[in-house]
């Protein structure tokens, strides 16, 4: 959910440790709703099912009718040595095909678990590794991909809400020539380490999810 690799820049506004649950957390059901469906067309979010993160995990608020599943990633779900994996700031709306909602989402609502249990940085990579060994997170499906379009996400202190994105997940070994020079795909490191080891290959797109343009980068 990254904007992509971290910098020497970002290194300098690094959080050490969880902030208290309350910072991570939106009082505003309404708020969340809206800003989750902010990931993708309102062709698409206007019919996915909304998850909503509350203190013990994520929860449907609504509930859809065309397999798509939207939410609001928190910065825990950055690579597990991004620097800023707890900012708390961090607002990543997102949200997943059918297949990605079958393999991918079940990543998110893990490792928010493990989070919100009280583990540590160590505890949640080990919870994952666990997981995963015991075959308690599906393979990932062919196909899978997710729309990062929304003007509203705030996806670290640097780049704000970036640029609007769409994201495939791939097994690791899959090469689509990400940041080779003149490629117009990007790396990000999300999953790319053990356990998951899935790679996540963005491709930025022309306009934000209500249709207006975006920038150039």
């Amino acid at each position: 959910m990254v904007a992509g690799p971290a910098t020497a820049q970002q290194a300098q506004h690094s959080y050490p440790s969880m902030a208290p649950l309350s910072q991570y957390l939106m009082a505003d059901q309404a708020a969340e709703i809206k800003l989750a469906r902010s990931a993708a067309p309102a062709a698409i979010s206007d019919h996915a099912t909304v998850m909503m993160l509350q203190a013990h995990g994520y929860v449907t608020v609504v509930k859809g009718t065309n397999g798509y599943v939207c939410i609001v990633d928190r910065s825990w779900m950055s690579a597990f040595d991004a620097p800023q994996f707890w900012n708390p700031k961090l607002r990543g709306p997102t949200c997943f095909n059918p297949q990605a909602a079958r393999s991918i989402l079940p990543i998110t609502l893990k490792r928010a678990t493990l989070v919100l249990s009280g583990q540590s940085k160590d505890g949640i990579k080990q919870g994952m590794q666990t997981a995963f060994a015991a075959k308690q997170l599906p393979p990932l499906e062919p196909g899978a991909m997710s729309y990062m379009m929304s003007k509203q996400g705030y996806l670290d202190d640097q780049a704000g809400h970036w640029m609007p994105h769409v994201m495939f997940y791939t097994p690791a070994n899959m090469d689509w020539g990400a940041d080779l020079a003149g490629s117009p795909v990007i790396s990000n490191p999300q999953f790319l380490a053990p356990p998951a080891s899935i790679n996540v290959q963005m491709i930025t797109v022309s306009k934000w999810s209500d249709g207006t343009a975006a920038p150039s980068m």
